[in-house]
């Protein structure tokens, strides 16, 4: 392989180590401020968007052990990596692909796992990490909250009778 081409795929195997999933979008007519916008969107998340070859993009998913990708590697590719919380991420570019109606979420990898479109369309729809956690705790205070409202209630109940409290 040719020093450029390793170098190439060596950048783009970096974007892939350093990241739990990969999204692959076709960016087929984005103009360079769209793509500007999409990077804007993505930063705060932690992700990053580059465009890539196809070809290069192959090699380094192989080298990387991930499934194959080259049933959706046809066309413009764009590949998105990075942050902690995949869903967050799949929603920015799932909203801006509706909003703009020119890009497309060609696949996507999560833990090992090939994504087709609707996979990622679906990982978009989930509650980000936060909320999950934020319900998880309501719903593990809920009954202890409870019981204290019940023994406050049957204090207050008993003051008012002039009963000794419980």
């Amino acid at each position: 392989m040719r020093a450029e081409k390793q170098f190439l795929v060596d950048e783009v195997a970096g974007h892939l180590a350093k990241s739990k999933y990969l999204l692959v979008a076709n960016f087929t007519g984005v103009t360079v401020k769209d793509a500007t916008d999409i990077r804007a969107s993505l930063r705060p998340l932690g992700a990053e968007y580059h465009v890539v070859k196809n070809s290069i993009l192959g090699i380094a998913a192989k080298q990387a052990g991930l499934p194959d990708l080259s049933g959706h590697l046809a066309g413009h590719t764009a590949l998105v990596t990075g942050g902690d919380n995949p869903s967050a991420v799949a929603k920015v570019l799932v909203k801006f692909f509706k909003d703009f109606s020119k890009l497309e979420v060609k696949a996507g990898v999560l833990d090992s796992k090939l994504l087709t479109a609707k996979d990622v369309d679906a990982l978009s729809k989930l509650p980000s990490l936060e909320a999950i956690r934020a319900q998880l705790l309501a719903l593990l205070s809920t009954p202890a909250t409870q019981v204290v409202r019940i023994l406050v209630a049957k204090n207050e109940a008993a003051e008012k009778a002039g009963a000794p409290a419980a």
